[in-house]
């Protein structure tokens, strides 16, 4: 069952995936190298808990953490662990919070230190990807077309689009009905229409699409080992655009106070 939101839940909504933004912005002085991800995750943790809400991921379904950081060849769900970045890593983060009854969910991926330039593409495309997708989530458009755009911009440009990982509805519930694929055929699957809220989220990889589950049965990696990006907003169907309720400003504000 889809559950469409009034407008005053959506603005509860908002108010959610903007402290999942104020998050991740609040973590971004945290990725260079020698900090341990279990540091950003304690981090994090507490940064959302002095905002008076609580981790959406914590406990869920079992996951150990606040945060996924996914690193490198990791497409998601990656565990903070000792592990300390090193120059060169891609590292994702994904994060939820759970505030007044309501989830935020976003994800963005950030670099340490030097990357490469097919690195540095690869991020500007997944990205680039998850607003061409947005720009398909209007009124009277279908899940497929959200899809479809978000699989044409990342093969068009040599990647590969993750099938068996995909977007949601967010609400009461983290994950909520419909399914959003990043990948899909034009005018096909659940017609889109007002109050519904959805997590758009290309997992695009430099290489195959495979992917395999490691051992602790949460990180998914990639299968052939080369990196992979993760960009996700949370955003409201609208009529004529859709309305973003995440943010990466927040993020980027900080990105350029390090340039």
């Amino acid at each position: 069952m889809i559950f469409y939101k009034t407008q005053e839940e959506i603005e509860l909504l908002r108010e959610s995936n903007q402290l999942v933004g104020k998050t991740l912005g609040a973590i971004t002085h945290l990725m260079i190298p020698g900090t341990n991800t279990l540091q950003i995750d304690k981090f994090a943790e507490q940064f959302i808990r002095d905002h008076d809400a609580e981790p959406g991921f914590l406990g869920y379904s079992g996951f150990p953490n606040t945060l996924c950081i996914s690193i490198n060849d990791m497409v998601v769900h990656g565990i903070p662990s000792s592990y300390e970045l090193q120059d060169g890593d891609v590292v994702s983060v994904d994060c939820g919070v759970r505030k007044n009854g309501y989830y935020g969910d976003s994800a963005y991926t950030f670099t340490v230190g030097e990357v490469d330039d097919d690195v540095e593409n690869l991020l500007k495309v997944t990205k680039e990807a998850l607003y061409l997708g947005i720009d398909q989530a209007i009124e009277g458009n279908r899940i497929g077309d959200i899809g479809y755009a978000i699989q044409q911009h990342a093969e068009n440009n040599t990647y590969s689009v993750v099938r068996e990982l995909v977007g949601h509805g967010v609400g009461e519930n983290l994950h909520e009905k419909p399914e959003v694929p990043n990948y899909g055929r034009r005018g096909r699957g659940t017609k889109l229409r007002q109050g519904l809220v959805i997590a758009i989220e290309p997992m695009i990889n430099m290489g195959v699409k495979e992917i395999r589950e490691c051992g602790d049965g949460w990180t998914i990696k990639t299968a052939d080992g080369k990196p992979s990006a993760h960009f996700e907003h949370t955003i409201a169907v609208g009529k004529g655009a859709a309305d973003i309720l995440s943010s990466f400003d927040y993020i980027e504000n900080e990105l350029k106070k390090r340039d």
